[in-house]
């Protein structure tokens, strides 16, 4: 096993304000990990990587159970609300510890399946994080990534606020490291960190109800003017707490809206490794 120095890790543009485990907390294998879910059998070894309050991860600690889930992130607050959400499901089959997915600490082969959500995105080296996942995955394992892709997000009625908030998301996201754009980026990422057994699909999240535009719409909003996010659009220099302001207004407005309907779509990349 070899551990090159792995490059710093991007900034977390979000932080781990409560808005922001808001949206985290509803995500679950069958919303977020659907395109996973039929290579999942009991017994398997998972590496669940930047598994944030690990509600997709007890959904798949149940699915492989006897099996056994190993959950990491570069958060440790996080990962003690993961841990006390699996024992709150009942399940005894997972183990948490903090983690740069630039250097895994883990020996080859480790695990048949390696899973991230929402990670590549915000990482500095994405390349170098898959192939540390490939590192750890046995021979005809899968790895497996889903991002979301914030150039393609899609909503109605056309708020022109928000159009100025994906911006000023871009740029603090890109200032930070990270690259917003990562769900059409992910099969040229798995490619260049060596894959070459890639199904590449695509997955959405709609919001259309009343109650989802409510929770979208606010968890936004708020995430805009309170969380790590905001701290960093402001003290870079990309907006001023005003600018701030008016984009979480637009949320409300579009929120309020009876006709609203927002698209979130997401690359999603299934990688074996060649045995």
């Amino acid at each position: 096993m070899s551990h090159a120095t792995p490059k710093e890790t991007a900034v977390y543009t979000h932080g781990h304000h409560e808005s922001v485990l808001r949206s985290h907390r509803w995500r679950t294998a069958a919303n977020s990990a659907a395109y996973l879910l039929p290579e999942l059998r009991p017994g398997q070894r998972v590496l669940d990587v930047g598994c944030g309050p690990g509600t997709i991860t007890a959904d798949l600690a149940a699915a492989v159970a006897p099996g056994r889930v190993t959950a990491v992130d570069a958060a440790p607050d996080v990962l003690e609300a993961a841990a006390s959400y699996a024992a709150e499901r009942g399940l005894d089959n997972v183990e948490f510890a903090v983690a740069d997915v630039h250097a895994l600490d883990f020996p080859d082969d480790s695990f048949d399946v390696v899973h991230a959500h929402q990670v590549l995105q915000h990482v500095g080296d994405p390349v170098r994080a898959l192939s540390e996942m490939r590192r750890v995955c046995r021979p005809g394992g899968v790895v497996a990534a889903r991002d979301s892709d914030y150039g393609a997000f899609t909503w109605f009625p056309e708020v022109p606020a928000l159009d100025d908030w994906n911006d000023l998301y871009h740029r603090v996201a890109r200032a930070n490291g990270g690259e917003p754009d990562a769900g059409r980026r992910l099969l040229s990422w798995a490619r260049a960190a060596g894959f070459t057994d890639i199904t590449s699909t695509a997955g959405t999240w709609c919001y259309a109800t009343a109650e989802e535009r409510a929770w979208w719409s606010g968890l936004w909003a708020d995430r805009t003017v309170a969380s790590g996010y905001a701290e960093i659009a402001v003290n870079g220099g990309h907006a001023t707490q005003e600018d701030l302001e008016r984009a979480a207004d637009a949320w409300r407005t579009w929120g309020a809206a009876q006709d609203a309907w927002f698209l979130v779509p997401h690359g999603e990349v299934l990688c074996r490794v060649e045995e």
